[in-house]
């Protein structure tokens, strides 16, 4: 079930534009094409992407591996207007609380989305992974259950609230 109207421009945001914020964005783009403009950024931007965030969301045919990660100051520096902007999802507290502060003399929506920064969960690189994937799925969870099921399905990815009952999982589980 969708919440509103599709806006015509995103930008998501959480803490350093390296993980949350890249896999929503390169999400949106995959399942919604060119239905709106969507760009991330980050409270801070003192990481570069993060390498399981690439995987993770190349398992499921999301390209990351050239994001540039940026902050709510740089996009500004480069004339980015947070105005222009129908919408904004935090996706962390410190996302959410800036992004509140910026936008406070426009007329935009910001949402928050909870969503657990995976960079320090998990032992092993099998472990991180599952981390990663989980996030990953989480995001791809909320943006179909606000946005729909998408025009291009993610590859691999797993069934949404809308389509869970209707398909079968590769392996043929439930």
């Amino acid at each position: 079930m969708t919440d509103g109207a599709f806006p015509s421009s995103i930008l998501f945001c959480c803490d350093h534009n390296a993980i949350r914020s890249p896999m929503a964005e390169g999400i949106m783009k995959k399942l919604y094409g060119r239905r709106a403009y969507v760009q991330s950024a980050g409270v801070k931007s003192e990481y570069e992407i993060d390498g399981f965030a690439v995987a993770v969301c190349d398992e499921i045919g999301v390209e990351l591996s050239r994001h540039r990660v940026r902050s709510f100051d740089e996009m500004r520096d480069w004339g980015d207007d947070l105005g222009a902007f129908d919408l904004i999802v935090a996706l962390s507290p410190a996302s959410q609380r800036q992004a509140l502060e910026l936008t406070r003399v426009y007329h935009m929506n910001v949402e928050y989305w909870p969503i657990m920064d995976p960079s320090g969960l998990g032992e092993g690189r099998e472990a991180k992974l599952a981390s990663y994937r989980a996030t990953r799925d989480l995001i791809l969870s909320r943006m179909i259950a606000r946005f729909g099921p998408g025009d291009n399905p993610a590859e691999g990815a797993p069934p949404g609230p809308a389509d869970a009952s209707s398909s079968a999982s590769p392996s043929g589980a439930g």
